[in-house]
This record gives structure tokens, sequence and C-alpha cells, in this order.
């Protein structure tokens, strides 16, 4: 008997270019189908960091130069990337069924997820979206447009937006319904399009929610047994980049909450991976931590890092 898993893909998953990201995305579907193979019900998550802000920056610079009216709000460039990536992953997850003769539906449900405006990220924002920038570049940018840039891991300066943790996801019966007629389903996109609830209607607002938050929300709803967070490594690492470095196979909720507090995890990259397993684990599921290569062997506990009461 299979299982029902939510899959949150990582950013080393996409690109950030529409060829490089189709090209990748071809590679992506392989150990994706690998698992509906298997007889798993498949449901798939994804970040949009690069892409969001790059439709971001690409609508407000031709907003700048007078070639559009208008720039584009931010939940609004969400649902332009969950279109955009889902179209890819909906394409090479198909081609791929496709090539091994499985007849399953692929479907993008652009979501929205309930957010609480009460939340304290609105007043610190932290969630790192669009290109890197040299520091002289990112304080120009922040000079020039309002933006708050951060060092993000080491890997330059990015700019960061409100980052609340999601309440709810709205299509979630949706996509429930889709899962139980046999569809791949691809939701979420990008954490969801954040929207907040006023005199009981709903409101797009301006913030990114973290994709994997957004996925532990998501196989909480849709009742997955597991939740596998795809990222560019193959096992989480305490004491990371020094000489007592240490790969975990296995981390209770206990110890991975310490872990996070001793300061183990970046906070840009591992640490929303860890906290969101942890978040997923509390609830009675199963929480893997693995590379997109060793997603099969993780989900038969043979890879990965295994997250649990």
């Amino acid at each position: 008997m299979g299982k029902r898993i939510v899959i949150a893909l990582g950013g080393n998953a996409l690109g950030s270019t529409p060829y490089e990201q189709l090209a990748l995305v071809t590679e992506t579907a392989k150990p994706i189908v690998d698992l509906i193979e298997q007889g798993n019900e498949v449901v798939i998550a994804h970040g949009n960091g690069p892409q969001v802000g790059m439709i971001n920056l690409g609508m407000a610079t031709a907003a700048e130069a007078g070639a559009i009216k208008s720039d584009m709000p931010f939940p609004e460039c969400g649902a332009m990337s969950q279109g955009y990536i889902g179209y890819h992953l909906q394409n090479a997850i198909g081609n791929e069924l496709a090539a091994r003769g499985l007849q399953k539906d692929v479907a993008t449900v652009v979501t929205q997820v309930l957010v609480d405006e009460n939340d304290p990220a609105f007043q610190k924002p932290t969630k790192p979206v669009g290109a890197f920038y040299d520091k002289t570049t990112a304080e120009r940018i922040a000079a020039e447009k309002g933006y708050t840039m951060v060092e993000d891991a080491g890997r330059g300066y990015r700019q960061v937006v409100p980052s609340p943790k999601p309440v709810d996801v709205i299509e979630k019966n949706t996509v429930r319904a889709l899962i139980n007629g046999g569809c791949v389903v691809i939701t979420v996109g990008g954490g969801g399009i954040p929207v907040v609830r006023r005199d009981g209607k709903l409101y797009g607002t301006p913030a990114v929610i973290d994709k994997d938050f957004a996925s532990a929300k998501l196989a909480e709803l849709v009742q997955a047994d597991a939740l596998v967070i795809l990222t560019a490594v193959d096992r989480v690492c305490i004491n990371w980049g020094k000489p007592d470095q240490k790969s975990l196979a296995e981390m209770t909720v206990a110890e991975a909450e310490r872990y996070c507090e001793e300061g183990h995890f970046a906070p840009g990259s591992m640490l929303p991976k860890v906290r969101a397993a942890v978040s997923f684990a509390k609830t009675g599921g199963q929480a893997i931590i693995a590379s997109l290569a060793q997603a099969g062997a993780a989900v038969r506990g043979e890879a990965g890092t295994v997250v649990h009461l």
C-alpha cells in the first residue's frame, strides 16, 4: 500500500531563468515519478524566491520606464510565479509519466494561504526573495526602493519581506478532491499567496510564506503519511562547516528544537526546514529532510534525516 506524500521542492530543483528551469525540472521529475510509480500519492509544493523576485523586479522596472501602467503587488507576483513554475512542473512530470506508460493527470492549483495580519513577522521582514547582490549594489537598491536587504548565508545580499506563518490553506478541499481522484497535485507554490481575512472576505497581503511551513500545514490538512523536504544536502548536519560536523540520520522533536535554539542551522536555509519538519512531526506524521537525488531512498528510510516524536 502506497503512502500519501507531500514533497517540498527546494530552490536547487528549479532555475533562475525559464530555460534553465525547464531543463532542471525535467530531471526533478524523475525521482518524483519514481515515487508515483511505486504506488504513492504525491503532492508537490515548491519555493519561488528567485522567481517571485524576478517577476516583481521586472514589473517594477517596466513601470519605472513607463512601459506598463503600474508595478505588480507581491500577492499577484506570487500568483504569477505559481502558474509559471506549476506549468513547468506539470509539463515535466506529465512527460515523464507518459514515457513510463503511466496514465495520471497532473494539475496545478493556484493556492491562497491564510495568515494572521497580527503575526509579528509583519513588523520584521526576514524572507529572502529575488536575486543576490554585492553589498554596494544592495545598499543602493535599499536606498532607492526602500527595500530591506540582508546578507543571506554567505551567498550575497537579498531583499527580505515579511514571512508570516500559515494558518490555513484556502483551497484544501479542492486539493483533497484532486488527490482522491488520482491526480498528482502541485499546490501552495512559493508557500501560497498570502491572504488575510477581514469581515468575512479574503485580501492579498505583501509577504512571502515560507514554503516549508506551508508544506507542513498542507501535509497536516490532507492527512499525509510523510512530508519530504528536499534540499541540496543529503542529511541535516550539526556543527556545519566545523571539524566536528556531524550528519544526522534522525532527530526527535525535542533534539531538533534544542539544535535550533543552539544555533546549528542558518536562518535563511536549513532552520525553516527543520522547524517545518518539527511542526509536521508533532501532528504524528513522519518528516524527512533529504536531497532530491535521495528522495526515493529517504521515503524507504534509507537516506535523509527523519524527524519524529
